[in-house]
């Protein structure tokens, strides 16, 4: 007769027993979980991140694609939009989004220890990723090294007929435009700008990249960008060239320093997931995702613990502008009217 098990091994055997169910059970659940995003981010500079994450917490993400019209999609779907996060550059996008009432607010003490006030919505409604410096670059064949330091010297008569720039009413534009309202006031920045139109070369066009391609070409001597184009152009075959023609410059790091915007992240209004989306932007913000993030996509980490390496770190330290991004979104408007009233396209 075999003998009969304590009541020790049977309490046991049941603790195993539900341990065992909860872990199948947990695993099947995280299994399931799940983050939507929309990303104007094409997928190469953010699946790195999202697969970190899954690999972590066994959320899937799936993330959409999109060049253009994000915000409308979202505006069609309404209630039942399957997108939880949405993912853009700029911080008139991300504002562009919130104003359409496609977003809410979130309240995350890990999100706010990552990123600092200035870099997201005082409301919780959006959040800085990354921040790109808005640049100056010149020829060094014509332009002599220090001869220009300011985003004020672009209006300066000396320049006439050498600047090149994208168009005005470009969103990475109009963000600068409104940050010198802020500094200076209306008026002097409506100023400033008839000034800097006045010097332009031609007539604005093509991207941050065919500025640079335009002083290799001798059209214009000084032209403005998006400081992540200069790695892009380095190791391309086709635009090395352009790369090798400009010297690039920090401005104003006499005063107030560089104009920066952002790369951000926002929750949707009616996110499905909510748990799910805000495990991601947690783990965003954190010191990991900021590192691969930098690494990536070679923008400037928005956390301020962490530091930068490989190309970023060939172009040194530099003085940023801390201006609260909240407050250029609200120029935004203001700007975009004083670029039509100097004619800044035509």
């Amino acid at each position: 007769m075999k003998p009969k098990p304590s009541m020790r091994a049977i309490f046991s055997a049941i603790l195993l027993t539900a341990a065992l169910t909860a872990g199948a059970t947990a695993a099947a659940n995280a299994a399931d979980r799940e983050v939507n995003v929309y990303s104007y981010r094409q997928p190469f500079l953010i699946e790195p991140m999202f697969d970190a994450f899954t690999a972590e917490t066994g959320i899937k993400v799936n993330a959409v694609y999109a060049k253009t019209g994000m915000l409308e999609r979202l505006q069609n779907e309404g209630r039942n939009s399957p997108a939880d996060l949405v993912f853009t550059v700029d911080i008139g996008r991300l504002s562009d989004i919130q104003n359409a009432g496609l977003t809410q607010p979130v309240e995350s003490a890990a999100i706010n220890r990552g990123i600092p006030a200035g870099m997201r919505d005082p409301h919780g409604h959006w959040f800085g990723l990354t921040a790109r410096a808005r640049i100056i670059v010149t020829s060094k064949a014509r332009v002599r090294p220090g001869e220009i330091g300011s985003y004020e010297d672009l209006a300066d008569a000396k320049w006439k007929g050498r600047v090149c720039t994208r168009s005005g009413k470009h969103p990475y534009n109009v963000a600068l435009f409104a940050s010198m309202m802020h500094s200076h006031g209306d008026a002097a920045a409506q100023e400033w700008l008839a000034g800097l139109k006045s010097n332009l070369a031609r007539r604005p066009q093509g991207n941050d990249r065919a500025q640079a391609r335009a002083i290799a070409e001798g059209v214009c001597d000084v032209g403005v960008i998006n400081h992540y184009y200069l790695y892009q152009m380095a190791t391309s075959d086709k635009q090395k060239a352009w790369f090798e023609a400009i010297d690039v410059v920090f401005p104003n790091q006499a005063d107030r320093g560089t104009h920066m915007n952002i790369s951000g992240m926002a929750m949707t209004r009616h996110a499905p997931n909510p748990d799910e989306a805000l495990a991601l932007m947690e783990f965003l913000a954190g010191d990991r995702a900021q590192e691969m993030y930098a690494e990536v996509n070679g923008e400037y980490p928005v956390n301020p613990r962490i530091g930068v390496s490989g190309y970023l770190e060939s172009l040194g330290d530099f003085k940023r502008d801390t201006l609260d991004l909240a407050r250029v979104a609200a120029n935004r408007g203001a700007a975009s009217k004083m670029a039509d009233r100097v004619g800044y396209n035509d």
